[in-house]
């Protein structure tokens, strides 16, 4: 018997459960009776999710990222991080990988800590089906599970995300009402927030009749921090006799490849080829002419997600999902 299962029984949402627990008096008696005659029934003990709303708490918050090399896995650790000592919490922190089997057995092992939360940065921990997804339903069941720029419905299971679709068609429907239609997107993840990107995209080249948008789709099935690297996949691309005056990206790094392309072509940019990247990292003004960037506005979602964490844990009915727009930055890679 868990929290989860009392506030199922009791047809109450699991803060009010962590109220009840609590002894808090905003609480309905008759609502308090309700749960009370469930955790006498079942003759409950709260436990270490009890104690992650708030009873006899460590203080102590977990944090799974699948890799600390990347530009925004990192920077999403650091605020989160600042965030969390600012409110008088401590955090542990993990880095998975990608394997699915890795990343369950990280979860397990870092819920072993007796932490209060449990925060996922990034969507690559969210899969495409119930049972890729069972490990994070299986663990909500104990803690509060935080999901940083990724969407997962689920009780105990708390959303905060940059609207990734809407910000990238906004994005893709900019450049073409410059006048550039032959958009080439490059993307290298097809993960949650990466199929997001892509399909806001199309959508956008759809909206304005795009033919043969499809074919100037490519994804990048390399490490994108070797920038000639992308800047040969892309060199490549042009070589099969495909022609394209704006570049789009699902990052930074293949927009800074994308750039050394034109660079080593003698292409001028952005009067020949503009390039957008996506992300706002420090990229964008490591390059000439500086990059014009989508800002998914990093540290607003973590300073919203610890907000959202900080409720939750205080047993305060909190938003189940929080979305906020991307922003374009622009800069010198763009005529727009």
């Amino acid at each position: 018997m868990t929290i989860y299962d009392i506030s199922k029984k009791a047809g109450v949402s699991i803060a009010t459960v962590s109220r009840v627990l609590n002894g808090s008096e905003n609480v309905r008696p008759s609502t308090r009776k309700k749960v009370m005659d469930v955790i006498d029934k079942y003759d409950y003990t709260p436990n270490a999710f009890a104690r992650g709303m708030g009873l006899h708490s460590l203080k102590t918050i977990g944090i799974l990222c699948a890799d600390s090399s990347d530009l925004f896995l990192a920077k999403a650790v650091y605020f989160l991080e600042q965030e969390l000592q600012a409110n008088g919490y401590e955090s542990l922190l993990c880095c998975t990988g990608y394997n699915p089997d890795i990343k369950k057995n990280y979860l397990n092992l870092i819920l072993s800590k007796k932490v209060d939360s449990i925060i996922l940065v990034g969507s690559h921990f969210i899969g495409f089906n119930e049972d890729e997804n069972q490990y994070i339903k299986d663990v909500s069941t104990q803690v509060p599970i935080m999901l940083l720029n990724a969407s997962f419905d689920h009780p105990n299971v708390y959303s905060t995300l940059c609207d990734d679709y809407g910000t990238m068609f906004e994005a893709a429907t900019e450049m073409i009402q410059s006048g550039i239609t032959d958009i080439l997107y490059l993307y290298d993840s097809k993960s949650y927030s990466g199929l997001k990107k892509l399909h806001g995209f199309c959508d956008a080249m759809k909206e304005y009749n795009i033919p043969g948008f499809e074919k100037l789709i490519h994804f990048y099935d390399g490490n994108i921090e070797h920038l000639n690297e992308v800047a040969d996949f892309v060199a490549r691309i042009a070589t099969k006799g495909t022609s394209f005056h704006g570049i789009m990206t699902s990052d930074d790094s293949l927009a800074i490849g994308s750039i050394k392309y034109a660079q080593k072509k003698g292409i001028r940019i952005p009067e020949e080829l503009s390039v957008m990247g996506y992300n706002n990292s420090m990229l964008t003004n490591c390059c000439t002419p500086e990059l014009t960037s989508v800002d998914n506005r990093l540290e607003t979602l973590t300073h919203q997600l610890v907000q959202t964490l900080l409720g939750v844990l205080a047993g305060e009915e909190m938003p189940k999902k929080s979305i906020f727009s991307g922003k374009i930055i622009k800069r010198g890679t763009t005529l727009f």
